[in-house]
């Protein structure tokens, strides 16, 4: 482990942690293969369960999809250990997914179960849920409902002239919360695709991979066309104004790496994720800490982000994994 990347992860580790921050984290490690920390990571996401199966949870329990980003890593863990109180804790996240998270009429998992702004109701999607429940859900066999719910959050979210995502629709009042093309959403979504994408080929699924795979290569056809001469993009892709920012970038590389590892993405692709990888060493300073990436906790700004750092630790891991498929 090279100094730069040791020093992200063991700033990664310090950060104060929400849900998804947790689950991201975890994940990573496991990608990274330190599975004695992920497991130390999935323990406490298990502690911190809500009786209703959402995992992770801490203050207000408002997340319907940001405590499944835990789910992988506790299921990992069961795997690893044999102890049931791991099982235990995936399959009640799973239940929670499938039988009790609210949904839209169309049967696509909401975000949370409260609104953030007055006038909209409780049924918002938000993009940043394609990377949070569906890897989950197929990793526990439900690679066709990983897929509905994908291409669910997708038709809300698309915009149909540029290919990319939005962030948040509402599906209550039919009108978006936040109409903008945000580049660590579009992130988000990237790497929730590919993960899904590998867990289908390795269930034997490669149909609904196939779709994926369609899928993920759009959005990531329509990112290039934002991508500025150092590989990052701007926090919202397609104003000029808006801060550059990283964490997309690091997103959406690492999603080109694993394609390029698993087969299913050209390694023509790949100049455009070095790219990134190298100017995003520059921006982490000697704690370890990424900056000029869009900022926790309010992602509006410019800052610093446990994402950002997970995704950083993830395009390294995959740019070993590729780079040893290659070889």
């Amino acid at each position: 482990m090279n100094e730069k990347i040791s020093l992200v992860r063991n700033a990664m580790l310090a950060v104060q942690r929400y849900p998804w921050e947790q689950g991201v984290c975890a994940q990573v490690l496991w990608e990274m293969g330190d599975t004695t920390t992920a497991v130390a990571m999935a323990h406490d996401a298990v502690l911190r369960q809500q009786e209703d199966g959402r995992l992770a949870v801490t203050g207000e329990n408002i997340a319907v999809t940001d405590p499944a980003a835990n789910g992988e890593a506790v299921w990992r863990a069961y795997e690893l250990t044999g102890r049931e109180m791991y099982r235990d804790a995936a399959e009640k996240m799973l239940d929670y997914l499938l039988h009790k998270a609210p949904r839209t009429d169309e049967g696509i998992i909401c975000h949370n179960e409260v609104t953030f702004h007055e006038g909209f109701s409780e049924r918002q999607v938000w993009v940043d849920s394609v990377y949070m429940a569906p890897p989950f859900l197929a990793v526990m066999g439900q690679c066709e409902e990983a897929l509905r719910q994908i291409e669910g959050y997708i038709s809300y979210l698309i915009d149909q002239s540029t290919g990319l995502l939005y962030h948040i629709y509402d599906t209550g009042t039919k009108r978006f919360v936040r109409k903008k093309l945000w580049a660590t959403g579009n992130g988000w979504a990237l790497l929730g695709i590919g993960r899904v994408i590998d867990t289908c080929i390795g269930s034997g699924r490669n149909d609904i991979a196939e779709r994926l795979i369609g899928q993920g290569r759009n959005i990531l056809d329509a990112m290039f066309r934002y991508q500025l001469p150092d590989g990052r993009f701007h926090d919202i892709l397609d104003d000029s104004d808006s801060f550059a920012e990283g964490a997309g970038a690091m997103m959406m590389a690492a999603f080109i790496y694993r394609g390029i590892c698993g087969g299913w993405l050209d390694a023509a692709y790949a100049p455009c994720a070095d790219k990134v990888r190298a100017t995003m060493d520059n921006y982490v300073d000697s704690f370890g800490i990424i900056h000029e990436v869009c900022g926790c906790p309010h992602f509006v700004d410019v800052g610093t982000s446990a994402e950002s750092m997970a995704a950083y630790l993830m395009m390294h891991a995959h740019y070993e994994k590729a780079n040893s498929c290659r070889k």
